[in-house]
């Protein structure tokens, strides 16, 4: 007797497709092999798991080839017979096969099923479908209730509260009921407090959070230019900026120079981040082109197009004011003294053999001993002539008759000639007993005072304030209104980068010398800035690769936006920061007694 194997396949469709084969063999074996007469793709068959056999006697019989059994009407047997007058079924994974005499042939059909085939008729006797409302009205109720507690209710709320004064500190709790519910994240580090009082920024319901509130609290920000300037130096929008621009004001929203323009907010509980390179780039790359006006070169990348650095100095003796160098220029520095820095950088020289000799030294002279860092860590104190110059500087001018010694007050010229008058005018011992000092250190030499007292033959103020007087060592003379002997102001501007920030603590690796020329000036006129190209030996511009020397460096590295001298100012610009006015000229004379007093 024969076999006709017949597969059924449905579609996805649901349309049922037949296949049919006859098979000569009076045997067919069934796995996952592809030699088996029967081919099933389950890997919960063997590859070699039954075979079906007809018996002479038109009975069939079916055995497990493998360790693994099968099913047969329901149950799990190793062997077993089947009539295929009455049919029977044979489980194999998710094949079944069905047993049935068709004439004088045996029909085997193979069908696949469902794992979860009759399970849904078997659960659906315990649904709760009959006892609940429908899925319509659920969603109308649900949608009722959210029209209710998350709009209605925060709307009526804030229609019907005391409006109440910003409150930075965040101590005022909000009064608008529920909503918490339209927050589309949690607020920044600094405006953490303010979570709990929506209504501190939002002020006007379903409206863009405007400039004035933002100013009742940051009062001290100032403006990074004149707002119609701002507008002019911006570069033109794109049209679809432009339409996205006028959709946004129609719904109370301020123009691209507003502050929620550039501070975003509910990003998360992190910090503002600062602008990118492109957020300064798109203003200054051409600037020149908009604010055809501008003193400001175009920059773009520090590492690739930048301007030469362009510092404050005083470029006259008791200027008012200081100003800033000309592109290009070597500045020449009007300070009020004289002061060669290479002799005291000089480890061999005899500035660094008396530092050697003194006690509070040691070694030879370093910018340290001279230069002191501020509390802030970023600028440095004034020089005092008491700390950093007597110890080789003698201002000694005589002996007190209990012991110890006298000496000439530094900075005011009224107790210099109080001083000088006290002075004997008899004979100057000797150095050393039965010693005289040869050479330039002897006692017809100018050096002299500066190992004794500060008077060679001359005990007059005059003489102490012309050249080749004991204060003209390091101070320029001059003659005051009146025609008397005078001296220079020391001017030095407060900080001589003034629209950009340095912080010399992250720089204390390095020494001084790598960006400051000390060891070669020779005189204080020279102004010891660093240029550019020190600068990007390890900063480069923002897209650079961070390795241990490169550094990459955004605009806001050194750049604040607000203010020209941004964070780093000890005292707060006032609000809409403007540039004092220049300074009436006046005669020398003039400007030395004005800086006396």
């Amino acid at each position: 007797m024969t076999f006709l194997i017949r597969t059924l396949d449905i579609t996805a469709s649901g349309r049922e497709i037949r296949r049919e084969r006859p098979s000569p063999a009076p045997t067919l074996t069934v796995g996952r092999a592809a030699e088996n007469d029967i081919h099933l793709a389950d890997l919960a068959v063997e590859q070699h798991h039954i075979l079906i056999d007809a018996l002479p006697d038109g009975m069939v019989s079916v055995t497990a080839l493998g360790t693994l059994g099968f099913g047969l009407d329901g149950a799990v047997v190793t062997e077993g017979t089947i009539d295929p007058r009455t049919g029977g079924e044979i489980a194999l994974g998710s094949a079944r096969l069905v047993v049935t005499r068709e004439g004088e042939q045996i029909a085997v059909t193979i069908r696949q099923v469902a794992e979860d085939e009759g399970k849904h008729d078997a659960l659906r006797g315990f649904a709760l479908a009959s006892v609940l409302p429908s899925k319509r009205a659920m969603s109308w109720a649900l949608a009722g209730a959210i029209l209710l507690m998350l709009l209605m209710v925060p709307v009526a709320s804030h229609l019907l509260r005391t409006p109440a004064k910003p409150d930075p500190t965040g101590k005022t709790p909000g009064v608008v009921l529920m909503d918490s519910a339209w927050t589309s994240g949690e607020l920044s580090l600094k405006h953490h407090s303010l979570e709990n009082n929506c209504e501190s920024c939002h002020v006007n319901a379903f409206e863009s959070v405007q400039d004035e509130t933002c100013l009742s609290c940051h009062k001290d920000t100032g403006d990074h230019a004149p707002m119609g300037r701002l507008a002019k130096g911006m570069p033109a929008l794109s049209a679809g900026d432009a339409i996205q621009w006028k959709i946004g004001e129609s719904l109370g929203k301020e123009g691209p120079l507003g502050c929620v323009s550039c501070h975003s907010e509910h990003e998360g509980p992190v910090r503002t981040a600062s602008g990118n390179e492109a957020f300064c780039s798109n203003c200054h790359d051409s600037l020149d082109t908009r604010l055809t006006d501008t003193q400001l070169a175009n920059a773009h990348d520090f590492g690739k197009a930048h301007p030469q650095f362009r510092p404050l100095y005083f470029a006259s003796f008791g200027a008012a004011k200081p100003v800033r160098a000309a592109p290009g220029t070597v500045p020449v520095e009007r300070s009020g003294l004289k002061f060669p820095h290479d002799v005291h950088m000089n480890a061999r020289g005899g500035a660094a053999r008396m530092a050697v000799s003194l006690k509070q030294y040691g070694k030879p002279l370093e910018c340290a001993d001279c230069h002191v860092l501020t509390a802030d860590r970023i600028s440095f104190k004034e020089v005092n002539m008491e700390q950093s110059c007597e110890a080789c500087h003698s201002l000694v001018s005589g002996r007190i008759a209990g012991g110890g010694f006298t000496k000439l007050r530094h900075g005011d010229l009224k107790h210099l000639a109080e001083d000088l008058a006290k002075i004997s005018t008899g004979p100057r011992p000797a150095l050393a007993p039965g010693r005289q000092r040869p050479g330039q250190l002897g006692s017809a030499s100018p050096y002299r005072a500066d190992f004794g007292r500060p008077v060679r033959a001359y005990i007059g103020i005059s003489n102490a304030l012309s050249t080749g007087g004991v204060c003209t060592e390091c101070h320029l003379p001059t003659t005051g209104p009146s025609g008397q002997a005078d001296l220079m102001p020391v001017n030095f501007p407060d900080r001589f980068l003034s629209s950009g920030y340095f912080n010399h603590e992250a720089h204390k690796k390095q020494e001084c010398t790598d960006c400051h020329a000390a060891t070669t000036s020779k005189a204080a006129s020279d102004l010891l800035m660093p240029d550019l190209k020190s600068c990007r030996t390890c900063h480069l511009g923002a897209s650079a690769v961070k390795t241990k020397k490169i550094v990459p460096s955004d605009c806001a590295m050194c750049h604040a936006y607000h203010v020209p001298s941004g964070q780093w100012q000890q005292k707060g610009p006032a609000p809409h920061y403007r540039p004092p006015p220049l300074p009436v000229a006046t005669p020398p004379p003039a400007k030395v007694a004005q800086m006396r007093k």
